[in-house]
């Protein structure tokens, strides 16, 4: 089981070698990782990789076909989910539309008889917390969806339950508004110190908010890192093209050591590149994948000559440029054809570059990475 990372308290879930069929389709395959108290967890992935059954099975609205899953170590595999102390944050908020923000929030702890000194104090607590506090009289009708989404949040953290499970709840919202959301959820998220297990397809989400991600695909967890790791060490091909932007190019291993291993690609040239201790299979001869972040090459019009960093170079032609802002996004061409594509600051020492233009290409051996090459692996430069 992949535990929490170090330092961290007793695992607040687990699931424990689950897997969930649905008749014949299997959409959840032999998931196993723990969730510490305090950690935001996110699960990313396409649409049907098996991250909002996952969810599903943690809030009780599904059981596992099998495998177990256990809160503070307790099995509740087949316990309802009114019967299990985590809530759900789901798109839509489904807030009552006749109750003010108050009484929304409130309506948790006085279905749980609380008194009603104690439901006030904490309401108050947590209107302060979600920065709603001179809303609480309004109606939901009366509010923004980012507004809205704080009052979801409210009602289902009031009663302060082991883990929050939210289940893409920023999908609803426009693009600046989600952004806004994504630091306010984790300000939220750091205030209350309760757990946060939130489902997203969302790249951007997951490495803003996240202690922790767990990329999955086709029903399976392909890694589970923080977000540095998940982006720098991308332990498969899928992992390295669904987070971000990755050049993917097809290579030979020509040596491996534990932690690096030297290929050839790119027209022959010989390249040196870290590697997964854990990844098994690719010896001397076997076909792989070079890894490389647009962000991490640097273009020159000469071949560089320090070796800081084990520098690796390969020549390149110019096929097109796009200016992006705060970037430029070079395209080139390898010497075998092989696309490679190059983000550069506007400021950059470069000369005017024009299609045609002979560069060089070059990046440090700790920002490549050698992964072992899939079937049906997609194309060149990958895209999320």
């Amino acid at each position: 089981m992949t535990s929490p990372a170090a330092g961290d308290s007793a695992p607040v879930i687990e699931i424990d070698h689950v897997v969930k069929r649905f008749g014949d389709f299997v959409a959840v395959d032999d998931a196993d990782f723990a969730i510490g108290q305090g950690e935001f967890f996110s699960m990313l992935g396409p649409s049907g990789c098996g991250k909002t059954t996952t969810l599903r099975m943690i809030a009780g609205f599904e059981q596992p076909t099998t495998g177990a899953v256990r809160l503070d170590g307790v099995d509740v595999s087949k316990v309802p989910p009114n019967k299990r102390d985590v809530n759900t944050v789901f798109q839509q908020y489904a807030l009552f539309p006749h109750m003010n923000v108050f009484d929304n929030v409130a309506f948790g702890p006085q279905s749980k008889k609380v008194d009603k000194a104690t439901i006030k104090k904490r309401v108050t607590e947590m209107l302060e917390i979600v920065r709603l506090t001179e809303f609480a009289s309004r109606r939901p009708a009366q509010l923004s969806g980012g507004q809205q989404q704080r009052v979801a949040l409210a009602r289902a953290l009031v009663n302060l339950p082991k883990a929050l499970l939210l289940d893409e709840p920023l999908g609803a919202l426009d693009l600046k508004l989600r952004h806004a959301m994504q630091f306010e959820l984790k300000r939220i998220q750091r205030e209350v110190g309760i757990t946060f297990v939130y489902v997203t397809h969302d790249q951007e989400e997951a490495l803003t908010m996240s202690d922790r991600i767990a990329v999955m695909s086709d029903g399976r967890v392909e890694q589970i890192g923080t977000p540095t790791e998940i982006y720098d060490n991308p332990a498969s091909v899928f992992v390295a093209g669904f987070i971000g932007q990755a050049n993917l190019w097809p290579a030979t291993v020509v040596q491996r050591a534990s932690d690096c291993a030297t290929v050839t690609a790119l027209g022959g040239a010989t390249l040196t590149a870290t590697c997964h201790s854990k990844v098994d299979g690719m010896g001397a001869g076997a076909a792989a994948t070079l890894m490389v972040r647009p962000e991490r090459i640097a273009i020159s019009l000469t071949q560089p000559t320090s070796q800081t960093g084990g520098e690796q170079s390969v020549n390149a032609t110019v096929t097109d440029l796009t200016f992006q802002g705060p970037i430029v996004r070079l395209a080139l061409e390898a010497a075998d054809g092989s696309p490679i594509i190059a983000n550069v600051d506007p400021d950059a020492d470069l000369p005017l570059l024009r299609p045609g233009d002979n560069v060089w290409a070059s990046w440090s051996q700790n920002a490549a990475c050698v992964l072992p090459t899939t079937p049906n692996q997609q194309s060149p430069l990958q895209e999320a």
